[in-house]
Order: C-alpha cells, then sequence, then structure tokens
C-alpha cells in the first residue's frame, strides 16, 4: 500500500490544523498555498493531487541531491540491515568514520567533530565550545541572520524569533552583515567568538564583498577570539566548491554544517572544529552529548553523501550550471529591469532581489502556477530564494529560467493592478 495520498488533500490539512500546526494551515490556506506534498523524486515535488514543482527551495539545502537519491536511499537501506541509532555514551566505528571523513574535506586544519541532529544544536555546540574555550562570554553574530531555534542560536538571532522567549542568555551582539568597521568596533577581549553564515539566505543571500571574511580572520585572530562558520544552507558543494567559506580563501576556527549532510532521508548535523580548541572537550569528555546526534545509521548515509560530493565532476557540473543561472539572470535583469533590481549568486547560492517586499510572497505565489517552488527570503521579502538541487540538469536549469520569466511577468501585472 502506498503512503502517500491515503486521505484526499482536504482530510489531511484538517488533520495536520488540528493535531499539528493550526497556525501554519491557517496561513498556508489563507495564502492559497495549501501545498501538501506527495510523490517526490530527483529534482521534483508532486503535490497530492499530482501537481508537480521543481524544488528551488530545497529546505535550505536539504534537498542538494535531489529528493530520495537512489544510491543514498540504498546506503539508508544496508545501514538498516546490520546497524541502529547506537549509543553516543560508547566509542563508535561509524561515527569515528564519518568524522574522519568530514575532516579531510574540510579547509586547514579542521579536524575535530561533534555530531548533533540539526543546524540549530551545532550551532549550540559551537557557541559552548567558543565560550569553554575563551572564558570570555560575547558572541557576535550578523543582523537579519539566521542560526536556529534553539537556546544559543535564537539569541544570536533575529528579536522577532526570539522576543517572545525572553530572557535570553546574555552576551550576544549583533552588527551589519558585511561590515568589517562594525565588526571592528565591537571587538574586544570579551568576546569569544564571531558567528556568521557565509552567506546569509534568510537575510535575502546576501553575498559580502570579497574582503570580508579575510577581515573578519585577521580581527578573530588579533582579538583571540573563535570564528564560526555557519556552513548549515552554504555548505557541501552549493556554493561551487565543498563549503562556501572556501570561496574567500578563509580558513575558520570552526565549521557548522547540517541540512545537506542528511542525503535528505536521515537528520546529522556536524561541528567541525581546530585541534588547538580542543582541550576543553578533552578534559570534560561527558560535558557535552546528543542522544541521537551522529546515529550510526545516519553516519552510513553521511558517507554517501560525502561519496557523491567527492566524485570527479561534481562540483564541476555544480559550476556549470550556476553559469547558466548566471548568464539566464542576466536576461531577466533587462527582461525586467523595473522589477528585478539585484541578482544574489555564489554557486547555486541565489537570490532574486525585487523593488519591494510584497515580491517574494508574490513570486512564491507564481510559482505553484508556474511549476518551480521557491519560497521568499524571511528577513527580507523582497528576495525570491533560488535553491535547486545540485544536480540539476541544463535542460532543467534552462526551464526554471524560463518559468522564472513568466513569474517575474505575473508579479509585475499584480504590482500593475495595484497602483
Amino acid at each position: 500500500m502506498s503512503l502517500i495520498g491515503r486521505d484526499p488533500k482536504e482530510r489531511v490539512v484538517e488533520r495536520f490544523a488540528r493535531h499539528v500546526s493550526s497556525g501554519k494551515a491557517r496561513f498556508f490556506q489563507q495564502a492559497g498555498i495549501d501545498f501538501v506534498i506527495g510523490r517526490r523524486e530527483g529534482i521534483y515535488v508532486w503535490d497530492l493531487e499530482g501537481n508537480r514543482l521543481v524544488n528551488c527551495h530545497c529546505n535550505g539545502g536539504v534537498f542538494n541531491l535531489g529528493h530520495r537519491h537512489p544510491r543514498v536511499v540504498q546506503a539508508l537501506k544496508r545501514a538498516l540491515d546490520e546497524l541502529d541509532i547506537g549509543n553516543h555514551h560508547l566509542i563508535s566505528e561509524h561515527r569515528a568514520l564519518l568524522a574522519e571523513r568530514l575532516a579531510r574535506i574540510c579547509p586547514g586544519d579542521l579536524n575535530r567533530v561533534i555530531f548533533g541532529v540539526g543546524g540549530g544544536e551545532a550551532v549550540d555546540t559551537a557557541i559552548k565550545l567558543a565560550r569553554a574555550h575563551t572564558g570570555r562570554p560575547g558572541i557576535v553574530s550578523a543582523v537579519g541572520g539566521y542560526h536556529g531555534h534553539t537556546g544559543f542560536a535564537l539569541a544570536a538571532g533575529e528579536p522577532k524569533y526570539s522576543d517572545p522567549f525572553r530572557p535570553l542568555a546574555p552576551g550576544f551582539y549583533r552588527i551589519p552583515f558585511g561590515d568589517l568597521d562594525a565588526l571592528r568596533e565591537i571587538m574586544g577581549e570579551d568576546i569569544a567568538g564571531v558567528l556568521l553564515e557565509t552567506i546569509p539566505a534568510t537575510l535575502g543571500i546576501v553575498v559580502p564583498p570579497e574582503d570580508y571574511f579575510p577581515g573578519v580572520r585577521e580581527l578573530c585572530d588579533r582579538y583571540g577570539a573563535v570564528m564560526i562558520i555557519d556552513e548549515v544552507q552554504t555548505g557541501l558543494g552549493r556554493c561551487g566548491r565543498a563549503w562556501g567559506i572556501e570561496t574567500f580563501g578563509v580558513v575558520p576556527d570552526i565549521l557548522i554544517t547540517a541540512k545537506g549532510l542528511s542525503g535528505g532521508v536521515y537528520p546529522i548535523s556536524a561541528t567541525v572544529y581546530r585541534d588547538d580548541l580542543n582541550p576543553f572537550f578533552d578534559h570534560n569528555p561527558f560535558i557535552h552529548v546528543s542522544t541521537f546526534g551522529g546515529a550510526e545509521v545516519g553516519c552510513h548515509v553521511a558517507l554517501e553523501v560525502l561519496d557523491i560530493l567527492e566524485e570527479e565532476g561534481f562540483l564541476e557540473h555544480v559550476r556549470r550550471i550556476a553559469e547558466i543561472f548566471r548568464e539566464g539572470f542576466r536576461e531577466l535583469r533587462e527582461g525586467h529591469p523595473e522589477l528585478l533590481i539585484e541578482t544574489r549568486q555564489r554557486g547555486l547560492m541565489m537570490g532574486l532581489k525585487m523593488v519591494n517586499e510584497a515580491c517574494g510572497p508574490l513570486m512564491t505565489l507564481a510559482g505553484f502556477r508556474h511549476g518551480v517552488l521557491t519560497i521568499y527570503a524571511n528577513n527580507d521579502t523582497s528576495v525570491s530564494q533560488i535553491l535547486p538541487p545540485l544536480i540539476i540538469g541544463k535542460r532543467e536549469a534552462e526551464t526554471v529560467l524560463e518559468s522564472l520569466d513568466r513569474m517575474l511577468a505575473e508579479v509585475e501585472a499584480v504590482l500593475s493592478g495595484a497602483q
């Protein structure tokens, strides 16, 4: 019996509203996007009524390899034949294998790994390590950034997510992203770490100046602070290299990865850090634990994800497809000069900046009518995020660009009718 479509959409939505989230169900229904995912395969998702969309949302990179990649699914099946979650108290063969592999593909001397379940947990771990290592309280993050909904990660994010839960953990400071002068002004002997996304997605796919991260590195070194780079969305090939920060030629002290490491089938995250940060955890090996972090079945899946990432031609393919989008975006700018004011791109981490904050939601709505699943940046709703699976082909990318052209035209028509 199929697991998909056992009930009509109306029944599914009603049950979801009654038992999961009434507010979310109401929001989607009022917006006219009560899309219930049914079948999913490769770069596509279908709703329960059979409507197909190219997934250019990818849940922030969870589906970097598309949906149900055959090799990833087989890896999970193999793992279930022999493994289970494992026991986080004990030494694990499979956590060790995955940690060794992550260390191998990470830049510089990042070679120690703490596993978790999701990105927020991994961010919390990084902040704990930075504070424990330095003995300082201060954590600097970016205005408009997003690092998760857990404790320390929440304190590092926007007030609209954290204000209802005050009092928050103290010692957090936020500065404009990409502004070295602002960072220079706030740095001091009380700062434990600087936490930044390589390219903040929720802020609107903002690509910083090329000298920004080298400058952050220099300031962290000068003040003895820990440089923490959140690669939850930009990592694992999204920017055309294994890690987005590599495209800036910088090695952080801590790198955080999650979403895409799961292969879309088993949740896992990792906080990867340098040896010189290890003394604290070496002396306190049981002070931080995660029962399901680095589940052994998930480790085997993640190893397959890394196998695919490191295969000859994989990253070159990402870069080739990125060039197709780069040229397509140029044409979109020429075709919609009054609506589309900026295109933002690093590899396949892409965003379309439009004239006002209504445009992102309108693009999302238009996408449902033109075969593209995309969402707007929640901290700058004038930006439509475009994050296709990294496995998307040339013709499929061209089809997405054709759809984006029609979607932009629809937004223009709506805006012109509203004036």
